[in-house]
């Protein structure tokens, strides 16, 4: 007799407390292998999907896509022991035991044993089968659901990235079967608009939906851009839950214009936080300075033009950061209000700020001092296209000791930045652009930038900020000062 065991959501670490169902990968009626990702969710940090530690048959779903669960509801139920036609689970569940039937039940049962924690499992099971869809699955509120092709299902060996679609089948989803979409992002605009895109033909390879698509069924629409209608409602069974609406709300006398309402949820949500408790906590001060960029300019000129990868200003400049950073390691740490402690830290994890359409998102290069100009341009492009793509894990955007903000890319020149709550300190720079420049007792024109630091008062004085800053920007006027420490 199979038993029926209830998956909740996990723990996913750093202190997330709640999670939004973006995608169910699985039906009711599904068969699921141990360690198959069941769900997409969105938490503060970053995109997940999150595997089941039981294989057997999908029972029950909890929560329609859009819906907020906190840590510890139930995510689903798994029926382990048979399969939706009868057999032993053994067969067609993950087998981690060898092929005896009773092997492969008692190892479902007890699940893969994993910590489920970040986002996912940390090990995968030694040897997996293809899940195999049943002919036949059991009716979803009342309406028969008629089965996939096999080949449509996510199999135990799959990569996590791969859709659950079927080869060969471009173009717009059926009612009840997978829509040819990767990106989160996509889904997210399409859900907010209110955009069904089961009714939509992607022009992207094998009819993939890209993010034009949506934009351009939206622009022929007339539709405007919400956060969310109406009321969400659990399936499978649970009853409805209100949602909160970013619907226009009416002044009592009736001729005051509309506004709109915004939920401070998710990233939105996490960022406030953030930031409030950074202000509330951190008696921080800011001072800055202009800075001649034109001899940093042409080194990287001269570098780029020796071959090999190119390499970024902002490699260049976290490089001068973790010199700085070496020589006043006050900057270099956090403060423990409990304890009452400066905490300072050896190595230096550098977070910088990255604009990505999920809002502000701070990735973190681990070791920053240890690596070279070339291992950080190529480490800053890769959590950059992370950040926009929304595939961050949570351990990318945490940890970090010191951050660089290039607010420069924004056409600005200066910024008071608030401090990276719980670190001491950040530096940011402005756009390099062309000034009139006192260079050698003659008024000439230079690649002129303003620095700006702004730190925790707690953990040092005005001197070594100002010696920080000076530090920084000496090296930018002249990057031969780096070999003294090279």
């Amino acid at each position: 007799m199979a038993q029926v065991l209830e998956f909740k959501l996990p723990d996913l670490g750093e202190g997330l407390t709640e999670a939004e169902i973006v995608r169910w990968l699985v039906e009711v009626g599904d068969v699921v292998a141990v360690d198959q990702p069941v769900v997409e969710v969105e938490t503060a940090k970053a995109m997940v999907e999150v595997p089941c530690p039981y294989g057997g048959v999908v029972t029950a779903r909890f929560g329609a896509e859009g819906t907020e669960l906190p840590v510890g509801a139930p995510l689903l139920t798994v029926a382990v022991g048979e399969t939706a036609d009868g057999r032993p689970a053994g067969d067609g569940v993950a087998d981690t035991a060898g092929s005896d039937g009773a092997s492969g039940r008692q190892s479902a049962a007890e699940g893969s044993g994993n910590v489920l924690v970040g986002y996912g499992t940390s090990q995968a099971p030694a040897r997996r089968r293809r899940v195999r869809q049943a002919p036949a699955a059991p009716a979803v509120n009342g309406r028969p659901r008629p089965a996939e092709p096999a080949e449509a299902t996510r199999t135990a060996d799959a990569p996590r990235g791969t859709p659950r679609t079927a080869p060969g089948t471009p173009g717009k989803g059926t009612a009840d079967g997978p829509v040819p979409v990767i990106s989160p992002l996509v889904r997210r605009l399409a859900r907010q608009n209110g955009l069904d895109l089961r009714e939509m033909t992607g022009s992207g390879p094998d009819g993939l939906i890209l993010r034009a698509d949506v934009e351009y069924a939206l622009r022929a629409a007339g539709t405007q851009s919400r956060t969310d209608t109406g009321t969400r409602s659990r399936t499978d069974g649970t009853a409805g839950e209100p949602a909160t609406a970013a619907a226009p709300v009416a002044a009592a006398s009736g001729s005051a214009p509309s506004v709109t309402r915004i939920p401070l949820k998710g990233i939105r949500g996490a960022v406030a936080d953030k930031l409030s408790r950074s202000r509330t906590e951190i008696p921080d001060a800011t001072c800055w300075v202009d800075a001649d960029a034109t001899e940093l300019m042409r080194t990287r000129a001269a570098m780029n033009a020796a071959g090999g990868p190119k390499i970024s200003v902002l490699a260049l400049l976290a490089r001068i950061c973790t010199a700085a950073l070496a020589r006043f390691p006050e900057l270099n740490s956090s403060v423990d209000t409990q304890a009452r402690e400066v905490v300072q830290y050896a190595d230096v994890h550098l977070g910088f700020a990255a604009q990505t359409d999920r809002g502000l998102v701070v990735p973190v290069v681990r070791d920053a001092h240890t690596r070279d100009a070339e291992s950080l341009t190529a480490e800053f492009a890769r959590l950059t296209e992370a950040a926009r793509a929304g595939t961050l894990t949570p351990g990318e955007l945490t940890g970090g000791t010191f951050t660089l903000n290039n607010y420069g890319v924004f056409g600005v020149d200066g910024s008071t930045p608030i401090v990276n709550h719980p670190e001491a300190a950040m530096l940011g720079v402005g756009r390099i652009i062309p000034k009139p420049w006192v260079h050698e007792g003659e008024l000439a024109v230079r690649q002129v930038v303003q620095l700006s630091l702004t730190f925790d008062h707690r953990v040092c004085d005005g001197g070594t900020a100002g010696g920080f800053l000076r530090y920084v920007a000496d090296c930018v006027e002249q990057p031969a000062v780096l070999l003294r420490t090279l």
